[in-house]
């Protein structure tokens, strides 16, 4: 029998070879002395373990770790399998799959293997692997294996493209070379899964994956593994390489061209700091567990050595460095798959159309004309977004022009920020009649909104350490941008009729998108972040060049984002003083109609969970009530007869709809007394009677 060692691996896949482990001598030696004692392999495995765990906290690097966990698998399997399977069933071969086919293995990963059968079964029954996989659960190693001939892989394989992925990176521990190769032979490429094929269905596949997790990487208990921009992404880029250029690297992604040095650095280091947070969530709840829950986050936080400051605790710094990871791995799977989709499905020439002289659209993607473009034309870092809302019908940003933007963003400086065409075009921005949502957020990936705005770029991945609210300040702000683009937009009219009519009449609802933008922008700096955050937003209005009156309705939504939610919820809105202060402090119609459409975007815009129909009609009703206050006037004391008459008034147009007479409107309503009208809207007078 031979089999790939280890260090061959990782010597074929041209890794830096890694220090030796001196317990994997150990622990091979204590093995290899013929016992087959369940004890033996049970206290190897306890001690290799206890080992990785000392060394992880002593803080060696987890790139050892992870390789050395898969070296102690691979020497407790190879013994396992020798002592049940080798001499008699010399034909079968032993195969990592999956992760641990990579080489990467984390505490509590899975250990996925497969048992290949030559295409003639064996007569013996296979009683030694039926020995092996008992042994294995005797000794407290969790295997998930499959058994298989090579017809076997090659048509599940071609049935499922996630089983196609799982045999990519098989590594062969023990059996026939021969029959490896014959396995590998006939997943190729050219049999099943062409390079175009794989390509789209992995595509196809994160997609899938990332709608699952809300299209967003900013959820405040992620999955380190599944969420977007966690190690899934990474292993997609990996995948996608090895199917088509034969790549077992990141590495020779450099060589392909598809990667700039510092970019494969910044890869390395994601990758990295994910692997510590996965070793670190096994480590710490002793089970493969993938979710930075909460508490979790507070654990991991000390372990890894952050301290609270005067207004940021540990646990938030971490996730910070947590989210921009995230958003660096997000960034780095767009550019790369886009290359390779060029490479993989390109079969004609490029069609290049011409924009402006500063920008073309090359086989759907927009590019700048020439490299030096930003250096030339600053502002054509914002014109690049401008042009992504005119054209719908472009796919996205090409890569290489993402790459050129990172190398000039230290374009956007004061001088920048002062500029008054970089004021009309950040106004155009969210002006534009499409794609508002969804160039904020390509602007915040990469890295521009941060950087025309340096308070947003303070909260960019920071998070909020609370049940309330479930995204990251950035992520929840252009959360908040977004709803309030829909109820302006007629498609999503159906969703919340009443808000999208009123959004439609505001005649500069760009004051409101501005809001949304500066709302939460003062979290975490101490202080009351609506007071902070009036001020910033203020200051930037009018460098933006708004009028006085648009700055000082921005800053004062700002200020005021929380009252119109927290007065609905705490107080007692059928009270006529709790109206009247509320109106007082709105003063007008157009005050009140910013503030309640900006404040139904932000609660659900916080967490999905907190918006309902109870929710709905509560805002509805104090809107309502506030409403007809304003209506008669704030100098006039509230008159308990006159707003009572006025809701029985009202009422009664809507009974009359359901040819209910007044007369019998009346004999109902004797029952009641003012109060009942002074609590209760139109509406709901209305149903009441008509159901009495």
């Amino acid at each position: 029998m031979s089999a790939h060692s280890y260090e061959e691996i990782e010597a074929s896949a041209g890794r830096i070879a890694l220090p030796p482990w001196p317990f994997l001598e150990t622990c091979a030696a204590a093995l290899e002395q013929g016992t087959d004692s369940i004890a033996a392999f049970r206290q190897v495995l306890a001690d290799g373990d206890a080992s990785l765990k000392q060394r992880f906290a002593d803080d060696e690097p987890v790139e050892a770790l992870v390789r050395d966990r898969a070296r102690l698998v691979d020497i407790v399997l190879r013994r396992a399998w020798s002592l049940h399977v080798g001499a008699r069933e010399k034909d079968v071969a032993l195969i990592a799959v999956g992760g641990y086919g990579r080489g990467e293995l984390h505490p509590c990963s899975d250990i996925d293997v497969l048992i290949l059968l030559p295409k003639t079964d064996l007569d013996d029954g296979h009683e030694g692997l039926e020995k092996f996989l008992t042994f294995l659960w005797d000794i407290g190693l969790e295997v998930g294996h499959s058994v298989r001939t090579i017809d076997d892989c090659q048509r599940e394989s071609a049935a499922d493209v996630s089983v196609a992925t799982t045999f990519i990176e098989a590594r062969l521990l023990s059996g026939p070379e021969r029959l490896f190769q014959a396995m590998r032979r006939a997943l190729g490429q050219e049999n099943i899964w062409s390079s175009q094929a794989f390509f789209e269905a992995k595509v196809a596949e994160q997609s899938a994956r990332h709608h699952r997790y809300h299209d967003t990487g900013y959820n405040l208990e992620p999955n380190v593994k599944a969420s977007p921009g966690g190690l899934r992404d990474i292993q997609t880029i990996g995948w996608v390489a090895k199917r088509h250029f034969g790549a077992e690297t990141l590495d020779e992604l450099v060589g392909h061209g598809f990667l700039t040095a510092s970019e494969l650095r910044k890869l390395r280091q994601a990758q990295a700091f994910l692997w510590k947070v996965r070793f670190a969530l096994h480590v710490l709840t002793g089970r493969r567990e993938d979710r930075l829950l909460f508490d979790h986050q507070i654990r991991i936080a000390k372990m890894f050595g952050y301290e609270d400051a005067s207004y940021t605790l540990a646990v938030e710094q971490f996730m910070q460095r947590y989210y921009r990871t995230v958003m660096d791995v997000s960034l780095l799977n767009e550019m790369l798959l886009q290359l390779f989709r060029e490479a993989i499905l390109a079969d004609a020439p490029a069609t290049i159309v011409p924009l402006n002289p500063r920008f073309q659209i090359r086989n759907d993607y927009l590019e700048i004309t020439a490299e030096d473009t930003f250096a030339r034309h600053p502002s054509a870092i914002l014109e690049l977004f401008r042009l992504m809302q005119d054209h719908p019908e472009i796919r996205g940003v090409r890569a290489t022009t993402i790459r050129s933007l990172g190398r000039h963003l230290w374009l956007i400086d004061e001088e920048f920020r002062q500029n008054p065409r970089h004021h009309r075009l950040f106004l155009e921005l969210l002006r534009a009649p499409n794609g508002v949502t969804h160039e904020f957020r390509r602007m915040n990936l990469y890295g521009v909104l941060g950087r025309y705005i340096p308070a947003f770029g303070r909260v960019v991945g920071r998070m909020q350490y609370d049940l309330f609210h479930a995204y990251t300040v950035d992520a929840h702000i252009l959360f908040v941008l977004r709803n309030l683009r829909r109820l302006a937009l007629p498609r999503f009219e159906h969703e919340l009729p009443e808000l999208s009519r009123l959004m439609s009449a505001m005649p500069k609802p760009e004051i409101a998108y501005l809001a949304a933008l500066f709302h939460d922008i003062a979290k975490g700096r101490g202080g009351d972040h609506s007071e902070l955050g009036s001020v910033d937003a203020d200051s930037f209005c009018l460098e933006q060049g708004l009028s006085r009156y648009e700055a000082r309705m921005v800053a004062w939504l700002v200020r005021n984002h929380l009252t119109f939610s927290v007065t609905a919820q705490k107080k007692d809105i059928s009270d006529p003083k709790v109206i009247q202060e509320f109106a007082r402090q709105v003063g007008d119609q157009t005050h009140l109609d910013y503030l309640y459409l900006l404040t139904v975007a932000d609660v659900r815009g916080t967490n999905p969970k907190l918006w309902n129909s109870w929710k709905a009609s509560l805002f509805h009703d104090f809107y309502e009530r506030v409403r007809r206050v304003l209506r008669r006037g704030l100098e006039a004391p509230v008159d308990h007869e006159e707003l009572a008459a006025e809701t029985k008034a009202h009422a009664l147009e809507l009974l009359e709809r359901e040819q209910v007479t007044p007369e019998a409107a009346a004999g109902v309503w004797a029952r009641f007394n003012e109060l009942y009208f002074l609590r209760h809207s139109p509406a709901e007078v209305a149903w009441h009677t008509r159901l009495l």
